[in-house]
């Protein structure tokens, strides 16, 4: 399974860059994770927008659907010059109907229903979800295949169910949005503390942390994140790829 930061910023992207978003590709099999602001034009720094097989959405926040409207008229465009062959799935919760109808665009794209209780089988991976604490509904999810797995919390708040959730997984990408002085005031995110103890506690092999905030100094965030996980731990690498 090899990962592939396409974005790493919460809320909006930083000039020239992306909103928080993941490349997995196993067995020539390539999923989306996420697709806000931006994501659509770094996706292209690493393949062809024809080559994609799945797309996942967390959550219907725009720093993670803005782009798919554009990705629907690249399918469409695709469709249109026989490069695309059959639809593309999108695959995301019906918890916001509006949300989820979007997802399916005049036959090039087609939403698929995730529910937090049932796993589903996407490429070589199974995915299993956890609803997190964030103010819309939102999943967690947790890809495994051959006996690792990647988790990615997506948009939350601290919770306990979580460190269940990432047990022993090989690698996570946290969400660490919040300065210290936050946690608390700022809803339904978590520091870099949090997402270290998160790690700490799951005993999760490796980490990375993404959703970052694009005030302050981000070094704060990276040094409370160690100060709780022992692991290997760094900013998530817009364009490095992460073997598992």
């Amino acid at each position: 399974m090899n990962i592939t930061p396409i974005g790493i910023w919460g809320g909006y992207p930083n000039k020239n860059e992306a909103t928080s978003s993941f490349l997995i590709e196993q067995d020539g099999f390539r999923c989306l994770v996420d697709c806000g602001s931006g994501v659509l034009a770094a996706l292209q720094n690493y393949m062809k927008l024809s080559e994609l097989d799945a797309v996942i959405i967390t959550h219907y926040h725009p720093d993670h659907v803005a782009d798919i409207g554009v990705l629907q008229h690249a399918a469409m465009v695709g469709m249109q010059l026989k490069e695309w062959e059959t639809p593309l799935p999108i695959y995301a919760h019906n918890r916001d109907a509006a949300g989820f109808a979007n997802l399916s665009y005049k036959g090039v794209t087609v939403g698929r229903e995730l529910h937090v209780d049932t796993p589903v089988q996407l490429g070589p991976w199974e995915v299993s979800f956890c609803e997190t604490v964030h103010p819309v509904y939102c999943l967690a999810l947790r890809f495994t295949s051959n006996g690792k797995s990647a988790v990615f919390t997506a948009d939350t708040a601290w919770k306990d169910e979580l460190v269940e959730f990432s047990a022993g997984a090989d690698f996570i990408a946290a969400e660490s949005n919040l300065y210290e002085k936050y946690v608390g005031i700022i809803q339904g995110h978590m520091s870099g503390r949090q997402a270290g103890e998160l790690a700490e506690q799951a005993g999760v092999k490796r980490m990375v942390l993404t959703h970052l905030p694009q005030y302050g100094d981000l070094e704060e965030i990276l040094e409370s994140a160690k100060n709780a996980y022992t692991g290997p731990l760094e900013f998530a690498q817009i364009g490095k790829t992460y073997n598992i």
